[in-house]
């Protein structure tokens, strides 16, 4: 069967950035080639789309570590005072706010490439704001732009990667939701990591630059792939859709039976945040100064290295261990670490700082962060977006998808807000009151999440009534 059966409807909207003809050109590869050898060509050709889309999310873990290294330069040079530079870093989840409500629609209309296209241009905009700042509105109307491209981001790099993925990606890495969602959530703690090292490095304002350059080669990029066959598929370009496709699995490959198939996670999310994790990326330089770490960058950087490590693991474990399982066993020992923390800062304001408990005390609370962010990334970071993925009918995916991203992003401004005001006020405090979200989640996993691992769209609406 092929949809070219059908007719045509003139009104249709046509993405912004059309897929072009490069890859319908009649020269096809010798039908002599054997079928590793298609397979392989398909692959390398996905892999391309990814890399270049990966861009994206890595764009978005620059912004997440920005405000980590750079805290003290910034409000040096610009006199900020605590409350001025947690509104800066805070800002970029305001406008990620409006680009997440924005974002489902936008990747509707017209199409996945043209929704990265509009994401990528306010974030080079934002960031030459910041760059070329003297003063803070300046840095709050960058942070702002950088946000909004963020928001669109987060949405419609793990939809494209999964509406691309071949059947023979799918069995070697999980479902099709995982592997666009792991691969997504694992380029933004690279991201992470690159602020963490270039900010050792470099002063805040070229720092600002070198943030421009995953969206400028993400534009290039956009250019020489496809897009997304299933979106096409359901704007009724026809052509358009099967020349995709074909591109994608190779020239050689039959596609006519994947063109026959093309036909809580709120709560969850919101959980995700309110365990003060961005509180820690945001801030976790000054969170190391007050644990007694002297070369608190270089603390940071470890940090995002092991982000990126254990994230990458969790793409391994995802569809062995189960999505339910990694998250009890990530939101408990998040609970501990946490606990940990909590008793460490609140146990340090009753003893000298010369003392050996003080020290003793210094590496507990460092070691209960490190584990926090090592047992986060194991689950609790990348597993929420694939089951809110795995749990949305396609009817209903675009408008759901922005409501539950709003509500993330919703919950990462309040958290990104409050964090360094609280740190101020009261580390024990602060770590006590996300020890008790991290407690609730466990509790909340542990009763309402199902296991969605090899299951059907149907099975997993049926466990959840």
């Amino acid at each position: 069967m092929s949809f070219r059966d059908e007719s045509d409807d003139q009104n249709l909207r046509k993405p912004f950035l059309h897929t072009g003809s490069w890859y319908r050109m009649g020269s096809r590869q010798s039908s002599m080639m054997g079928s590793s050898q298609v397979i392989r060509d398909s692959s390398i050709s996905v892999l391309a789309c990814v890399l270049i889309v990966a861009l994206g999310p890595i764009q978005f873990g620059f912004t997440c570590g920005y405000s980590s290294p750079t805290q003290t330069a910034i409000t040096r040079d610009l006199e900020l005072t605590l409350s001025e530079f947690s509104l800066f870093a805070s800002l970029s989840n305001v406008g990620a706010m409006v680009g997440a409500i924005t974002s489902g629609q936008i990747s509707e209309y017209i199409g996945r490439k043209g929704s990265l296209m509009i994401a990528a241009i306010p974030n080079i905009i934002g960031w030459l704001a910041i760059s070329f700042a003297r003063e803070s509105s300046f840095l709050y109307m960058g942070r702002l732009l950088e946000g909004f491209g963020v928001g669109i981001i987060s949405y419609t790099v793990p939809v494209y990667i999964a509406e691309i993925a071949p059947q023979n990606l799918r069995g070697a890495l999980g479902s099709v939701n995982q592997v666009g969602l792991l691969v997504a959530t694992l380029s933004v703690t690279i991201g992470i990591m690159l602020a963490y090292l270039l900010g050792l490095f470099v002063p805040w304002r070229i720092l600002a630059v070198l943030g421009i350059l995953p969206c400028t080669i993400l534009i290039t990029g956009l250019f020489f792939i496809p897009e997304s066959p299933r979106w096409l598929a359901k704007m009724g370009m026809t052509e358009d859709f099967e020349a995709s496709l074909q591109v994608l699995r190779g020239f050689d490959t039959d596609i006519s039976i994947e063109v026959n198939e093309i036909k809580v996670g709120i709560g969850l999310l919101i959980l995700q945040q309110l365990s003060g994790i961005n509180g820690v990326v945001f801030y976790s330089s000054t969170i190391f100064e007050s644990a007694g770490i002297t070369s608190s960058d270089v603390a940071t950087l470890g940090l995002g290295a092991l982000q990126v490590i254990a994230t990458g693991v969790t793409t391994w474990l995802a569809d062995k261990a189960g999505r339910r399982a990694l998250l009890i066993i990530s939101s408990v020992g998040m609970t501990v670490s946490i606990l940990i923390v909590a008793v460490s800062f609140f146990v340090k304001g009753f003893v000298s700082d010369d003392s050996s408990l003080h020290s003793i005390l210094d590496i507990f609370s460092v070691i209960g962060v490190v584990a926090m962010v090592v047992t986060f990334s194991l689950g609790m970071g990348p597993i929420p977006w694939v089951i809110m993925s795995e749990i949305l009918p396609i009817n209903i995916k675009g408008l759901a998808g922005s409501v539950a991203t709003l509500a993330n992003w919703l919950t990462v401004w309040l958290i990104t807000m409050t964090a360094n005001l609280l740190l101020n006020w009261s580390g024990g405090g602060t770590f006590a009151i996300y020890t008790v979200v991290s407690a609730f989640t466990v509790a909340f996993v542990s009763i309402w999440v199902p296991e969605t691992k090899g299951k059907t769209l149907e099975e997993i609406q049926r466990s959840l009534r």
